[in-house]
This record gives C-alpha cells, structure tokens and sequence, in this order.
C-alpha cells in the first residue's frame, strides 16, 4: 500500500526528539528558521523576534542571532518580518492575557510573520484554536508537519508550511497525510474484467428538482472507472435522467432492491428527498443490503447508529455532522478531529468529513488528512461527485478507510486537472477524473 505522510502531535513529536542532544536539534532548527527568512524575504533588513522561554522559543532566538550575524537588524517597532516563537507545540487551551494582546499585535502590524514549528495559538495536536492566534505568512515547522498544520482551523493560519529536516528519524504516527501515491491502490480493470467485474454501482436518489445530484453521482462513478451504473430514480425523474446520464441503466425507486441484486456498491441521498417514504427507504437499505454504502446528502438525515450487514462510509459536510451529532455546525468547525473522530465511533464506520482538509475516520483507527485541492471546490455538487467516487471505488473492492481517502484525492486531484481555475463546477470535476486517475 501506498506509503502516508506522518502527521505529528505534540506527543510524538517529543517521542521522535527522545535520546537526541536537543542544544544540537535546536541550532538546527534555528539555522533552518534563518535560512528560510532569507531566503523568502531577501530584501528584509529588519526583523523583530517574539520569542518565548521554551525551546520555540530557543529556536527563534538562535535564528535571530544567524540574522544578526548576516547584517539584519532585530528590532522592536516597524519590522519587515515577524519571527513568531511565542507558544510553539506545548500550547493547551487559550494563550494567557499578556501573550493574547501580544498576538493581536502581531498580526496587525501589517508586516509579513514567520512561525517556527506552529503559528502561536493553535494546537499542535489538533488544529483547533481556543483564543488569539497568530496569522502566519509561513510556518517552518520541524522534522514533520504537525496535525494543526493540516487539520481546520489552524492550517487557515499557517500560510505556507516548510517542512526543515533536523536529522531525527520517521516515526509511525496516529494521523496521516493523503498523498497523490494513494491512488495507486485503485483497482484498474484487467483484460478479465467485464462491465459487471470492473465495479458496478447503485445510485439511489434523483428526486424531481433534483436529479441533477444523482446524475453527478452516476457520471462521477463512471469517470472513476466503474463498469456498470444503475440509477434507481423515483418514476417522474426517469426521462430526465435519461437526457443527462447515457450510460447508466435507470430504474424506478419501487424496482431498487431487484437493481441492487447485482450491484457491489451502493451510493444512497444524493437528490433523494427528505420525506417520510425516503427515510424508511434509506433505512431499508442500508439494514438490508449486503454491499458497502456510501451515504450522503439527504441519506445522512434523521440518520440513526445501526448494525449494518456490510461496510457504510458517510460523507457529511460540518452542517450534517453537526445535525448527526446534536450540535452547531460551528462546533464542528472549531473541533474537526475529534467530531469526526466521535461519529466514527458512534455510527461504527468510516465517516468523511469533508472540507478544504476532508478528514477520513475509522473506528480505532488513525485520521487520514486529504488536502490536495483547490478552494474552487466549495461549489455545489462536489459532494456528490466524491460520493460517486467513494461507490466506485468501494464497487472495485477496496477496504473502506484507503477507499474513502482515495476518493478524496481522486475528487481534489481532478479539481486541479480541470482547466478553469475560475467558476468550477462539479461537472468540470467528474470530466477530469480520468486524468487525475492516470497520474
């Protein structure tokens, strides 16, 4: 299997630098500070350090004295750089009240800042942010790259992020960064495969007004290299679908569970509806169906935990997480790692918490990171289409957690191949997979 970039906490972090001469670990971590400062901002003569007492601090002291010694001036007031050394990766909770106005200060200074290790603020180990924050331009960050570089809201902060190599060795750690290599895991047909083999999927959904969702969902299944795809469509959709899938089989909703005989995934909300006949259909399904699910969209509402007969991956955005879990979709927000990781534990499953940073939680097992693609995917219908890719790729027989993952880099790979970098639309996505797959 593809290899993972390792996320650090600060835990781990600490476990790494165990048995290391730790003066040796911060003078390079100091030079590597420096050397970045001088190299992103040749033209800054005067720069100001906020350091603190630990060793992120140590470190920011180390690269202003280099500074010092290559003719930069240190300085308190009008900077052209900023060296953030304040909390580092020990930080819990809200910094102290000095160190908060500190911060406020700092990021209205207008002048461009450079955090060591982390932006001062944000927790290493999750991301979230309980008080003032430094707004970094670059984060040089040691050894690895920390879970709150990767993981909402901290990786806002953290501008560019320089990963400095300061001589410790790779460790396993909990969470995982999703790379490209990933999709080298992806079944490919073989010369044995038909069009059933190659992976067929179930799409269920396509209400009126709605079709547009399921035939998404339908055409993203097919450009991630399904053989076979089934809509099954409430009566009146069907000549709509008709016009915008070609290729796919469509059945009405009264024929679903004769459509899924065949099928080996199923891909259950998207434009499905929300009414009390289309509740008691997703719960049907899922308790009856044998074959992994993807549920998404209008499936994941009034969604109870159950005991399903086979693998069920929910895809929610922070909204329907929120309502999944009986709280504010601002909760979320602010705690991304751990309420993904709480509804991989309630519901028993792989669960996807999309976003910039879609976050893919299994039960007892680590976070994997996917953060490949552009902001131009906040664009209606994009759910959909992952959610035709996770079926795919669940359909060709892969294990849910790398499926999922996968499928999120497959969806924000695509959105980088696709030839508009402005106004995408999902339909620009699902076009590109083949490309983003051929990699």
């Amino acid at each position: 299997m593809a290899e993972l970039e390792p996320l650090y906490t600060a835990e781990e972090m600490k476990a790494a630098e165990a048995g290391h001469d730790i003066d040796a670990l911060m003078r390079r971590a100091g030079g590597a500070v420096a050397e970045e400062l001088m190299r992103r901002y040749p033209d800054a003569r005067r720069v100001a350090l906020h350091a603190g007492g630990g060793a992120n601090g140590g470190d920011g002291r180390i690269a202003a004295e280099i500074l010092r010694a290559q003719g930069r001036e240190l300085v308190d007031e009008r900077p052209d750089v900023v060296i953030d050394a304040l909390l580092g990766t020990g930080l819990r909770g809200e910094p102290r009240e000095e160190t908060a106005r500190l911060i406020e200060q700092i990021n209205g200074s207008g002048a461009p800042v450079l955090a060591v290790d982390i932006p001062s603020g944000v927790n290493a180990s999750t991301g979230e942010v309980a008080g003032a924050a430094i707004q970094a331009d670059i984060t040089v960050t040691m050894h690895g790259p920390k879970v709150g570089l990767a993981v909402a809201p901290g990786r806002f902060l953290a501008g560019g992020v320089v990963v400095a190599d300061i001589g410790l060795e790779q460790a396993a750690t909990q969470h995982r960064l999703v790379s490209p290599q990933i999709l080298a895991e992806v079944p490919r047909r073989s010369v044995r495969d038909n069009k059933y083999t190659a992976g067929h999927v179930l799409v269920v959904g396509g209400a009126r007004g709605m079709t547009g969702a399921a035939s998404l969902a339908a055409r993203a299944a097919f450009r991630a290299d399904a053989g076979y795809v089934t809509i099954a469509a409430p009566a009146e959709s069907i000549p709509v679908l008709e016009t915008l899938v070609l290729e796919a089989v469509k059945r009405p909703l009264d024929d679903v569970f004769e459509a899924a005989a065949r099928a080996q995934a199923l891909a259950v909300g998207p434009g499905l509806g929300r009414g009390e006949e289309a509740h008691a259909l997703v719960r049907r399904l899922l308790a009856e169906l044998a074959i992994p699910a993807v549920v998404d969209a209008d499936a994941l509402h009034r969604l109870e935990p159950a005991e399903w007969p086979a693998p069920r991956v929910l895809t929610p955005h922070e909204g329907e997480l929120g309502r999944l879990l009986g709280r504010a979709s601002s909760e979320i927000a602010a705690h991304r790692l751990a309420s993904v990781q709480e509804a991989a534990a309630r519901f028993d499953c792989v669960v996807v918490l999309k976003g910039e940073d879609s976050l893919v939680a299994a039960p007892g097992k680590g976070v994997l990171v996917a953060a490949l693609g552009p902001s131009s995917l906040a664009t209606a219908g994009t759910g959909d289409v992952l959610t035709g890719i996770t079926a795919a790729f669940l359909a060709k027989g892969m294990e849910p957690h790398r499926a999922a993952a996968a499928a999120c880099a497959a969806q924000q790979l695509a959105a980088r191949e696709a030839p508009q970098r402005y106004g995408l639309v999902a339909g620009d996505v699902v076009e590109a997979l083949p490309s983003a797959l051929a990699r």
